[in-house]
């Protein structure tokens, strides 16, 4: 298989491969303002919260939910948070808040789907799965820390800081997580052939 674009997955750090999630920072100043307009029923704050936050929401449906669904799994969580908002007991825990929303409609999902899917994700004979497909695959192996992370930054293009901003994770922590991350994925990748 063809290992396109693997070189640049390169970091330094940390050796464990204990994922970290402590005590998440605040959200960036205003963003509570925006919630909480948002909880007082203010379509607009909410369509920006959405900007905001899609592509992290996005990334943790790519790293946690039913493969091809995650466009279609990103408006269910939304609408869920819509129609939730009033229980947002924190404002500055917005992101963490989505975040923990589409774990859980993702885990919903895949349960749906194992109850009805029949065939295997691949059939002899089709055609060869993308390179990018197949790293997405391998990323999903990963424990769930390090799988959104690497999700927002492989995927979304989310930057460190952008991550921390959306998660809710310290600076810190999205560093270890994507380098611990990437290290452990950079060796599934030899394990399945890719150079």
């Amino acid at each position: 298989m063809a290992a396109r674009g693997t070189e640049a997955i390169v970091t330094a750090g940390v050796n464990s491969e204990t994922p970290v999630r402590p005590a998440a920072e605040e959200e960036p100043p205003g963003v509570d303002a925006v919630a909480r307009r948002a909880r007082e029923g203010d379509g607009a704050a909410f369509a920006a919260l959405y900007r905001r936050y899609a592509p992290m929401v996005h990334a943790v449906l790519l790293a946690s939910g039913p493969q091809g669904e995650a466009d279609d799994l990103l408006q269910e969580v939304f609408l869920s948070a819509w129609r939730g908002i009033s229980r947002l007991r924190d404002e500055t825990r917005v992101g963490p808040w989505l975040a923990a929303i589409a774990r859980n409609g993702a885990r919903t999902a895949l349960g749906k789907r194992r109850r009805l899917e029949a065939l295997p994700d691949t059939l002899e004979g089709g055609p060869p799965a993308e390179d990018g497909a197949e790293v997405l695959r391998i990323v999903r192996t990963l424990p769930e820390a390090y799988r959104e992370t690497l999700a927002m930054r492989l995927v979304e293009g989310m930057s460190g800081p952008e991550i921390a901003a959306a998660s809710g994770l310290t600076h810190g922590s999205v560093r270890v997580n994507l380098h611990r991350g990437m290290k452990l994925l950079r060796a599934r990748l030899r394990e399945e052939g890719w150079s």
